[in-house]
């Protein structure tokens, strides 16, 4: 076969390849509840297995952690929802920074996953499709990538999942979408991390878990800061862009 020959073969291969990464994802999440995974995410579930979790902990601690690494990483690239009891959990077992750690790898990891099966399947199609409005849009949040990136992390203002796959069809480099995903969920994940290494006494207790702990001022004020703190690099670009202090005399 000629390299001509090659490269129309390459040319000619079904557009639905590309979707199949997307696919297999979306298999996992359904799987999940046509098999009744997900009657073991809650609180219930932890109550009732914690001696067995930490006695197998105490007996396999590099095993039990890999297991939960791994399974972090799968849940968010199916994007189950459970990535807040499962950050709980990651406390529970391992303590603020052990779990918390683990949380922010295995999400990372899974996150990226998303990220790159989104570029694969959408990015050529959104580029065909998007008009001179869009692309400013598209180039904009490539210049201030990591920027915009550490503000959706710290900020839970959407969907974790939505923020996995829109930088991937914006053109975010891979290498920029790592860092920005690492450092932005590490506030909020040593959060729920500290949170799951003390309901062991609340369990104890009988007592009720508040999920929704990163709402309460005392968390959200230091986590906006932060967000703000990340967007000072993309303000100080768009100041520089327009001539600065020249600019505006």
């Amino acid at each position: 076969m000629t390299d001509g020959q090659s490269a129309d073969t390459r040319r000619k291969k079904p557009g639905y390849i590309k979707f199949i990464p997307i696919a297999l994802l979306g298999l996992g999440l359904g799987a999940v509840f046509v098999f009744g995974f997900d009657d073991y995410l809650s609180i219930e579930e932890l109550r009732s297995h914690r001696d067995y979790l930490l006695q197998w902990r105490t007996d396999h601690a590099l095993l039990t952690s890999l297991i939960f690494l791994g399974a972090y990483a799968v849940c968010v690239a199916i994007s189950l929802p459970a990535g807040t009891l499962l950050t709980i959990t990651g406390g529970f077992l391992f303590g603020t920074l052990h779990g918390g750690m683990l949380t922010v790898v295995g999400a990372t990891i899974g996150a990226t996953a998303v990220f790159l099966a989104a570029r694969y399947a959408f990015a050529e199609l959104f580029h065909s499709k998007a008009g001179p409005a869009v692309r400013r849009m598209e180039d904009g949040c490539r210049n201030n990538a990591l920027s915009y990136l550490l503000v959706l992390r710290l900020i839970p203002l959407f969907p974790f999942w939505l923020v996995n796959i829109v930088p991937g069809i914006l053109g975010v480099s891979t290498p920029i979408y790592v860092i920005g995903t690492f450092i932005g969920i590490i506030p909020g994940s040593m959060i729920y991390a500290s949170f799951g290494g003390g309901i062991g006494h609340i369990l104890d207790q009988g007592g009720e878990l508040d999920l929704g702990i990163i709402w309460n001022p005392e968390v959200l004020v230091p986590l906006i800061l932060l967000a703000v703190l990340a967007l000072v690099p993309a303000f100080y670009r768009q100041f520089k862009a327009r001539g600065g202090p020249e600019a505006s005399r």
